[in-house]
């Protein structure tokens, strides 16, 4: 089938997606202009309460214990968010739940149908998607990530009840800006006059406070307005006269994941006229969300860890969850990275948490082969490098060397992540 020749409504998820990536010159196109048309065409203007979460890392975590704190306090709670690891259906989910293929399918169709000869990027027709399928489902309550920046990106054509972001630090960097004075402008994109805007960076830039002050949005940052109080196996939130005790340590592993925690807390108050959740939910569901590829910890031994992190903040928050932990005899990194991003910092902050670094090549769009890969870790001064064509071949090389006291951490990319998880599955099966 020809890219430009739209399938029909019992085509598979696959072939639309094919068709999608064919639909528009960029992948990326910054501005709201073409898919606020499209969203007014299909009326889709939800009545219930919507949350848009963005940030430069942290985000999907905030959503799913924002989705899973709901859901556990009896709320019809759909999330979109991305990107996905291994399926595309991951990104529009439902209690949790990836949706059907067929429900994503009737979306997209009614999409191109209402489109005319409106052009969309493959990230558009998600975002409308997810609230297509939200509405013909009948949630109770919308928790939407933001792909890219925020103000934007086309999750910020809904209205949010309350704003998020989790933290601001440089990424997409030819589309956000090179400091954080400019990403922080972009980040905030995401606020609303008059409503509640919460922000979990405990360092906020100038120019996302200056912005708040000027929407007239009601912010409310961490440290000031709301924080945490740690103890050994428990912790509290206060925001205001609001106080929360002994709640769970997060099933989600990372000691950022408690602000984390905090900010989807935060926005929960900011809801709770309309969607009050008791104590009891929220404590059941900070225990039981679940989040893959976000500092992940494999069951079993060697002690495997998988994080999606791909930027200088998430090998920051990596490199201090791994000084955290028990003493490993040997620690394996495999690693591989996409093209357009800051290996060199990356690389600069983990490079001593680890002995071994197998790298796997990644064959796609931005992706590097191993031997580029390698090299540049040893320009940059890294040791113990070995290379393997992909990234399964990498991870098999780590299970083979890997005693029982020892620790692999596969990291660098969504990608890279989403090819081990595959070889894993494929291999159980």
């Amino acid at each position: 089938m020809s890219t430009n020749t739209p399938p029909h409504r019992d085509s598979s998820l696959q072939t639309w997606l094919q068709y999608q990536e064919g639909l528009h010159t960029s992948a990326i196109d910054m501005g709201l202009a073409r898919v606020s048309a499209v969203r007014d065409a299909m009326g889709l203007q939800p009545d219930f309460p919507v949350i848009i979460v963005g940030g430069t890392n942290g985000k999907g975590s905030v959503c799913a214990m924002l989705s899973t704190m709901l859901s556990r306090g009896g709320f019809k709670v759909g999330t979109y968010t991305s990107p996905h690891i291994i399926r595309y259906n991951e990104r529009i989910a439902i209690d949790m739940q990836p949706v059907a293929d067929q429900r994503i399918v009737d979306s997209f169709a009614a999409i191109n149908d209402a489109r005319a000869d409106t052009s969309l990027s493959y990230f558009e027709f998600g975002t409308l998607a997810a609230m297509h399928t939200f509405m013909a489902e009948g949630v109770d309550v919308a928790v939407l990530e933001v792909g890219l920046g925020g103000r934007l990106d086309a999750v910020n054509i809904f209205e949010p009840a309350v704003s998020v972001v989790v933290s601001v630090d440089l990424d997409h960097q030819a589309y956000l800006g090179d400091t954080r004075e400019l990403v922080g402008f972009e980040k905030a994109g995401i606020f609303r006059a008059g409503k509640v805007a919460i922000c979990a960076d405990p360092n906020p830039p100038q120019s996302l406070l200056d912005h708040a002050a000027q929407l007239g949005a009601e912010l409310k940052l961490v440290g000031r307005d709301f924080g945490i109080t740690r103890m050994d196996n428990q912790w509290s939130f206060h925001m205001g006269d609001v106080h929360k005790h002994a709640l769970p340590i997060p099933a989600l592993r990372g000691e950022y994941q408690m602000v984390n925690a905090a900010a989807a807390l935060a926005a929960l108050e900011a809801v709770k006229a309309w969607l009050p959740v008791g104590i009891g939910a929220i404590k059941r569901g900070l225990l039981e969300v679940d989040w893959p590829g976000r500092f992940q910890v494999l069951p079993g031994r060697p002690l495997t860890i998988l994080d999606v992190g791909h930027n200088p903040h998430a090998a920051r928050a990596l490199a201090d969850s791994l000084k955290r932990m028990a003493f490993a005899s040997q620690r394996i990194a495999v690693f591989s990275m996409l093209a357009d991003k800051d290996m060199a910092a990356v690389v600069g902050l983990l490079k001593d948490e680890f002995d071994v670094w197998l790298v796997g090549g990644l064959d796609m769009p931005r992706g590097r082969s191993a031997d580029d890969i390698a090299s540049e870790l040893e320009a940059l001064g890294v040791r113990g490098v070995s290379r393997y064509e992909t990234v399964p071949l990498a991870w098999d090389a780590a299970l083979s060397q890997a005693g029982e006291n020892d620790r692999i951490v596969v990291f660098g990319s969504f990608h890279t992540v989403a090819e081990v998880m595959e070889h894993r599955l494929h291999r159980a099966s």
